[in-house]
């Protein structure tokens, strides 16, 4: 039974982005294994306080990942 664990910054997803991001996830693994695993298939999303993710030595807050989000 396929496990997925998503990251995220707090507060760069609401909850209808999350949940598009476990049905989405659910459909390619579906895509992949078949249909008879789709109620097994597990998506947890988890929350990363800000700041408390690192990308080349500087940490990542809510408002840097919604920067780069806006281009």
């Amino acid at each position: 039974m396929p496990l997925i664990n998503v990251k995220v910054i707090e507060g760069v997803f609401d909850d209808s982005q999350k949940a598009e991001i476990v049905k989405t996830l659910t459909e390619a693994m579906v895509s992949v294994e078949g249909e008879n695993m789709r109620s097994v298939t597990w998506v947890v999303i988890e929350d990363v306080k800000s700041g408390d993710w690192g990308i080349g030595g500087q940490p990542l807050t809510t408002a840097d990942v919604k920067a780069l989000a806006a281009g």
